[in-house]
């Protein structure tokens, strides 16, 4: 089985440095998304997401004409999904929608031989969803859940397990968990990532590798969450959670993490859930530790309200309309744009929704804010320290760290000024 031409559906985060790091091995990559504006900046060389040299792989391999970005898919040799997997309603039900689209749009275009690989984090039993969808288009070929190792169609879960701002070089450097439907499905797949892949495959069945996914960052969660509740414990105690934690550390067997202001990203705070919907008897320290998690921005609003409030009595000749709130950053980690899921996003918009006065954003990494903090105004770190009365710090970017405001009231969930 020999790869020429690869097709890569979702091109976000993930799955525009993965066909970049595959085209920058001259293989020629297809692209394809629903968002026409990533398609057009892709193609002409640029890129519509951040993430460390990134750019520089994307304007090299559309140069050489190793990859090209467009809205419909076209056949190919291996076929790579990598598209969100949101919730739908309030009880964190996995959304399949994006993945049934997208194996739906290529089941036609489907040849003998041809691999089909889920990279995007999916609950358990998602690959043998995906291969159903598959099989209903085209009726001469065969699946790995009809024939086994005899299907024509080889298919695997594969789910990536790189650092934003470190993506391109975790890709390359990080072993993949690679489960396929069928030992030679497997095979396929490894054979596939070995075009460019420095670490090891490491081969399992199709569920064990979508649980996997869910268990590293299940596992990261739960200690989250420990650490976010002892920092409100600490609050009600009066100790400094973060002299405290690195007291605790001394220790040569405890590493507890730092708190923040809840858990972001688009996987750590979604993952979780994925197995909790499978198993919700079985997952009540999952669950709980989801639920600290997601209940600290309420816990961060209210010191806001609080602050403004001890402001206000500092302050008797001024109205709360005359007090400014600066937030300071917006992602869902340090020196990216990423705003999904973000606990950041959340106390922002609860803030701007609240106060009647000025609200302040400060993001270095984005240029407009999103439609749901249109009341708010994009400013630069100096105009926010120099003009807000509260000072909220959310996201330890490196830029804050250098210094922190010199009047006001400060809020700092990330333990840096």
């Amino acid at each position: 089985m020999s790869f020429r031409t690869i097709s890569v559906i979702g091109l976000g985060y993930i799955g525009l440095p993965t066909a970049a790091v595959f085209a920058s091995r001259k293989v020629k990559v297809i692209g394809v998304d629903v968002n026409q504006h990533a398609i057009d900046t892709i193609n002409k060389g640029e890129v519509h997401i951040v993430e460390p040299d990134l750019d520089m792989v994307v304007h090299a391999a559309v140069n050489e004409g190793y990859l090209r970005a467009t809205r419909q898919p076209e056949r190919a040799d291996a076929f790579l999904i990598a598209v969100p997997t949101p919730f739908k309603g309030d009880n964190h039900e996995p959304d399949l929608s994006y993945i049934k689209s997208a194996a739906r749009s290529i089941a036609p275009l489907l040849e003998k031989g041809n691999l089909v690989i889920l990279e995007s984090t999916s609950p358990v039993g998602a690959t043998e969803d995906m291969a159903a969808w598959l099989a209903e288009a085209p009726p001469d070929l065969t699946f790995p859940q009809q024939k086994g190792e005899e299907s024509d169609i080889r298919i695997a879960h594969c789910p990536e397990r790189v650092l934003p701002g470190h993506v391109l070089r975790e890709l390359v450097e990080n072993d993949r968990v690679v489960g396929g439907m069928t030992p030679k499905c497997s095979e396929a797949a490894c054979k596939l990532y070995r075009v460019f892949l420095h670490g090891e495959c490491v081969v399992t069945s199709a569920r064990a590798a979508e649980m996997c996914k869910l268990t590293e960052n299940s596992f990261r969660d739960v200690n989250i969450a420990f650490a976010n509740e002892l920092s409100t414990i600490c609050d009600r105690l009066k100790i400094d959670v973060w002299e405290l934690i690195r007291l605790a550390n001394l220790h040569p067997r405890v590493n507890i993490l730092q708190p923040g202001p809840g858990v972001g990203g688009h996987c750590i705070a979604v993952d979780p859930w994925f197995i909790v919907s499978s198993a919700p008897e079985e997952s009540r320290l999952i669950a709980t530790a989801r639920q600290v998690n997601d209940g600290k921005p309420q816990w961060v609003q209210q010191k806001v309200k609080l602050a403004i409030a001890d402001f206000l009595q500092t302050n008797p000749e001024k109205t709360a309309r005359e007090v400014t709130v600066a937030c300071y950053g917006l992602a869902f980690k340090p020196d990216i744009d990423d705003l999904r899921e973000s606990p950041a996003m959340k106390i922002a918009t609860s803030i701007q929704h609240d106060h009647v006065g000025r609200v302040l954003m400060v993001e270095p990494n984005i240029r407009e804010l999103p439609q749901k903090l249109s009341n708010a105004t994009l400013v630069s770190e100096a105009e926010a320290k120099n003009e807000a009365d509260i000072h909220v710090l959310l996201v330890d970017h490196k830029s804050f760290k250098a210094k922190a405001p010199q009047s006001g009231i400060i809020i700092d969930t990330r333990g840096i000024w």
